[in-house]
């Protein structure tokens, strides 16, 4: 009699952590509210976004090659990196990029209260308009996650959730990986996700060198395929 209970609860809390992962991290889940992830009613074009950063030893050379390929996109930043690296911030801006929020601190939001989740919000913002005299209307999660609480934080200070649907995979893969991957995603209304910033992922610290050196070929390889890079801009406008 206790073997069909047990073997019952253990498939409700199966169902229940898939229905949990489902709402919390895959971008496409619209579960606790709405996201930017692809617009394919747009057609032939792509947005181009990076997170993590500044850093010193990729953001700029990805701002070479982004401007010597007149390609735009949008860097979803982290407040403490801001801090440190004031001036490649406002060269994105003043080259024509978007400027979005990524928390202060690269903070995981599962599991935390609204007040922490709004005070990392926040406190990018401030720093964000400190260095740029403007406050970003965009956020993007560490690592995608959302949490409860998330939506109200955001609604309260106009702001708007951008996801992905196209992942390079380049805190894992090397410079034929990512290229690879990234353009066998592609797909009309791709909102595509790399990373400039320097992160600490134990045991290994990652360094987007491979980022770097993948973005040209990217870049060629998304034309190539009939695409176009537009400002984020373009795909917030009718969504």
């Amino acid at each position: 009699m206790m073997w069909p209970m047990l073997i019952g609860l253990v498939a409700v809390f199966i169902i229940l952590g898939f229905l949990f992962w489902y709402a919390c991290v895959v971008p496409s889940s619209r579960v606790l509210g709405p996201a930017l992830v692809e617009r394919p009613d747009l057609g032939q074009k792509v947005v181009l976004t990076f997170d993590d950063g500044p850093s010193a030893s990729s953001t700029e050379k990805i701002l070479d090659i982004l401007r010597d390929n007149k390609v735009p996109a949008t860097f979803f930043v982290c407040g403490k990196n801001v801090e440190r690296l004031p001036a490649i911030v406002r060269r994105a801006l003043a080259e024509g990029h978007t400027i979005g929020n990524h928390t202060y601190s690269h903070l995981f939001l599962y599991f935390r209260r609204r007040a922490t989740m709004a005070a990392e919000i926040d406190r990018s913002q401030e720093v964000l308009e400190r260095v740029t005299g403007q406050r970003p209307k965009l956020f993007r999660p560490p690592y995608g996650g959302r949490w409860f609480g998330l939506y109200p934080v955001l609604r309260e200070r106009g702001m708007q959730l951008v996801l992905w649907s196209n992942a390079g995979y380049d805190w894992k893969n090397d410079t034929d990986g990512l290229v690879r991957d990234t353009l066998k995603a592609l797909r009309p209304g791709s909102v595509i996700l790399l990373h400039d910033g320097l992160e600490r992922r134990p045991p290994n610290e990652i360094n987007q060198i491979c980022t770097v050196r993948a973005l040209p070929q990217i870049i060629d390889g998304v034309r190539k395929a009939g695409f176009t890079f537009v400002p984020i801009q373009e795909f917030l406008a009718t969504n």
